[in-house]
């Protein structure tokens, strides 16, 4: 008997003890049976929900607190994952659901819910809840402003690519324009300058011949001659850098060929041309090949003044992929800038950019220069 009175007392001890874990617990703690009726509820879980501890004993929980969606549409009791811990077995977790209260108003829950079990028997679940409409509120709100902030950031970015757009197309335009110019100015050059001193050449020669008996004005004539003979020959330069005659005639490939021949009488580069006879009898597009003329003249400018070179070879090739032309050196070379924005490397790639190419750089000091310039077969 008093074995007995000392396990009753023990066991009475137990649950005050675990009574108070319950009340101790911030959030919402209840146990079901089998049949989903409330055995056990704690004191912050019934004041959560509105009710005292002894109302919700023994009732059915699922239709009192958990029977519909934040919509108001029902929840079938089979797809409760609250008594789905009992009827499988295994622990349910939540954060996606609502909990309704005994006013009628629901509020954002989280929940777990594990069975209760006898040995291997299940008999019931516990289940522990809290409010997190806070919480619910705080993460929509989150979402609101980023989405807010991503269509911002994608009105501003549409924005500044069509900006971007504009100005490549304006520069595109001005070199059009840049073009025309230039081969106006050419064509007046040749056809006012350059009659004007083939007359004055013809003229001086005719008064040589007429002042054969004094030497001192001969020399004299021979002089302005040797003058008139540069002028001619600057002149020609001067337009063969405004419009290489070549270039609207003969096309790109002999227009290149020409401006190599002109750059190593010039300079003393030994220069290399490599252009394969099906390359050599492509014919690209007018502003194709003028821009290409541009770029492979500038890139050897760069040769010429800054890269103290003693060789500089052009290639082009062409292939399935695309024409590759090729401008290497061997001279000093260079450190590239890292974000290379130069405006000579810029101008050179938003030319190759108008006409559907890209241009690339490689080099370092002491290894000299290689420039790859690659057009796709659609833009040739």
């Amino acid at each position: 008997m008093f074995a007995d009175l000392k396990h009753l007392s023990h066991h009475a001890a137990w649950r005050r003890q675990l009574e108070m874990l319950l009340e101790a617990a911030g959030e919402g703690i209840y146990g079901i049976d089998l049949r989903g009726r409330c055995i056990f509820i704690n004191s912050a879980g019934a004041e959560m929900l509105g009710y005292t501890p002894d109302e919700l004993v023994g009732r059915n929980m699922h239709y009192l607190i958990h029977h519909s969606h934040a919509d108001r549409s029902l929840m079938p009791v089979h797809d409760c994952r609250i008594f789905r811990a009992f009827r499988d077995g295994r622990g349910e977790r939540a954060d996606d659901e609502v909990l309704w209260r005994r006013d009628g108003s629901c509020f954002d829950a989280q929940y777990a819910s594990y069975p209760i079990r006898n040995e291997q028997e299940v008999v019931g679940a516990v289940v522990t809840f809290s409010d997190i409409t806070a919480r619910k509120r705080i993460e929509r709100e989150l979402q609101s402003t980023q989405a807010l902030l991503e269509r911002r950031v994608g009105e501003r970015t549409a924005e500044l690519s069509a900006a971007h757009e504009s100005l490549r197309r304006l520069s595109s335009h001005l070199s059009t324009l840049r073009e025309e110019e230039r081969a106006h100015i050419a064509r007046n050059i040749h056809d006012d300058l350059g009659a004007s001193f083939t007359a004055l050449q013809l003229d001086l020669n005719w008064l040589r011949r007429q002042l054969g008996a004094t030497p001192a004005l001969q020399a004299h004539l021979d002089r302005m001659l040797d003058v008139t003979q540069t002028a001619m020959g600057a002149t020609r330069r001067i337009l063969n850098d405004l419009r290489p005659v070549v270039l609207d005639h003969l096309g790109l490939w002999a227009a290149l060929e020409a401006l190599l021949q002109d750059l190593q009488t010039r300079s003393g580069l030994q220069c290399r041309y490599l252009c394969p006879p099906d390359t050599e009898s492509l014919r690209l597009d007018r502003n194709a090949e003028i821009a290409i003329y541009r770029i492979v003249q500038e890139l050897l400018t760069n040769v010429q003044r800054h890269a103290r070179a003693r060789s500089v070879s052009v290639s082009a090739a062409w292939s399935a992929d695309g024409l590759v032309l090729t401008v290497e050196d061997d001279g000093v070379g260079m450190q590239l800038p890292e974000d290379r924005h130069t405006f000579g490397i810029l101008g050179m790639r938003e030319r190759a950019r108008a006409i559907g190419g890209d241009l690339a750089l490689d080099s370092a000091p002491g290894a000299g220069m290689r420039a790859r310039l690659r057009l796709n077969p659609l833009a040739a």
